[in-house]
């Protein structure tokens, strides 16, 4: 994983200071003097870590913390602040700041905090990768088991994904399966309709929910998934 990291700072000597010092650690450093740059930057680029400064002209470090929230990004935001400005510092770690540097700062007191943030983003998105690739597991042992008839094995599989990521329609999807190769239709509707309201464009839940509300429907039929080879 490259060590990206951005510096939004209108104060040259800040962003030379802070760009020295992380250069040293063989970070990867891109730099903004405004809060619009920034953004812009932020859109065309994944940053692990962004160095923020709270006081920025036009557009000011609150409004572009509040900014990178909307874009629901795993990024993780020092906040720079001056000294007497700890309570606005504060104020934006409830808005998802994970810590601050107060000026002035040395360049050891900057490497350490920024490889202690950075340290603790590796292991969130590590977590992500191996939450997607253990729900993804459990699926596929799920349609395994499905298609072997071994229903209750299956059901097991899908609450393990269920509790992994309750917002996902597919194992909702495979339960109204379930439920409907053991004849209990009001039950497999029930879920084909769980799977639609989390996620309406779905469409393995969809052509069942479908299927299953016609007369002349065929098991054979059944959809349990676009990844089922």
């Amino acid at each position: 994983m490259k060590k990206k990291i951005l510096i939004v700072d209108d104060e040259k000597n800040i962003r030379m200071t802070l760009e020295k010092a992380l250069k040293k650690s063989d970070y990867i450093v891109d730099m903004a003097i405004n809060g619009e740059e920034a953004i812009k930057k932020i859109k065309n680029n994944k940053y692990p870590v962004i160095l923020l400064d709270m006081k920025l002209p036009g557009m000011n470090g609150m409004e572009v913390l509040e900014k990178i929230n909307e874009m629901d990004y795993k990024t993780k935001v020092i906040i720079i602040t001056g000294y007497g400005s700890i309570e606005s510092a504060v104020k934006t770690m409830k808005l998802g700041a994970i810590d601050y540097l107060r000026k002035p700062f040395n360049p050891e007191k900057i490497r350490k905090i920024v490889t202690e943030v950075f340290q603790r983003y590796e292991i969130e998105t590590k977590k992500d990768i191996d939450e997607i690739e253990d729900f993804d597991k459990m699926l596929n042992l799920a349609k395994s088991e499905i298609n072997k008839k071994n229903f209750d094995k299956a059901q097991e599989y899908l609450n393990e994904a269920t509790g992994i990521n309750s917002e996902k329609p597919e194992p909702f999807n495979l339960l109204g399966v379930i439920y409907e190769l053991k004849n209990k239709q009001s039950e497999a509707m029930k879920m084909y309709r769980a799977a639609i309201a989390l996620d309406p464009s779905y469409k393995p839940a969809n052509d069942n929910l479908n299927r299953a509300g016609n007369l002349n429907r065929k098991k054979e039929d059944l959809n349990l998934g676009e990844s089922e080879e």
